[in-house]
């Protein structure tokens, strides 16, 4: 899965350098030497990681725009580069990482690497991957038999015939295709709705239960 960057910079030297690093790290490039150019991008499609050069006229007026546009507010800039002042920026502008110019080779791709890891942790965590397996649902010694609609680190949709309608954790237990033994979880009902539909929430899963939905859940990310 490739991820998409844009660099908001007219200094082509530093650029050139970004477009090497991100390209290592199998990230698309688009770059926007204006930054009102770079915000009407944004607002148009996903960027996963931006990264704006503060010696840029009108930058100063980007990174205010984004932190109050609602459509931008999942591409808050990760990185923000310029002069020895700029890491002194980070809690004003909302970025998460700074780097100075001139750029670094080592430190930009410590630090664009740690960018992209919490890019793709904050996919993963969100991602839910559609599969039809059957699950069995206990609670108080009542077993129900239903089938899962989809699957994320955190939970569960699935479908049943039967009433599921219990206050107290439950129990879930279902095989993923591929893995060695079934995954069990205590969990509760988050929400259901009158066509047999129900969200269950994980309240307690195993660490090694738990590392293996995650990688799991990776495979089908990626292979998508």
């Amino acid at each position: 899965m490739t991820l998409s960057s844009m660099v908001v910079s007219r200094d082509w030297q530093e650029v050139s350098v970004l477009e090497c690093i991100l390209g290592g790290l199998h990230m698309d490039v688009a770059v926007e030497n204006e930054p009102q150019r770079a915000m009407a991008r944004i607002n148009r499609s996903k960027i996963d990681a931006l990264i704006v050069d503060c010696d840029l006229n009108g930058s100063s007026q980007l990174l205010r725009e984004l932190q109050h546009t609602a459509k931008a507010a999942n591409t808050t800039p990760l990185v923000i580069m310029g002069g020895p002042q700029t890491g002194r920026q980070l809690d004003d502008t909302g970025a998460l990482f700074a780097f100075e110019k001139p750029i670094s080779v080592e430190q930009a791709v410590r630090t664009l690497s740690a960018a992209r890891s919490l890019i793709l942790d904050g996919r993963l965590r969100y991602h839910r991957a559609g599969l039809e397996v059957p699950v069995a649902v206990s609670c108080k010694g009542k077993r129900v038999e239903a089938f899962l609609v989809n699957l994320s680190q955190g939970g569960m949709q699935l479908h049943t015939d039967s009433c599921v309608d219990c206050a107290k954790p439950l129990q879930v237990a279902f095989e993923l295709p591929g893995a060695r033994s079934a995954l069990k979880a205590k969990a509760e009902i988050a929400w259901k709705d009158q066509r047999g539909n129900v969200g269950i929430k994980f309240v307690n899963l195993a660490p090694r239960q738990h590392r293996t939905l995650q990688l799991w859940l990776a495979q089908q990310y990626f292979s998508n």
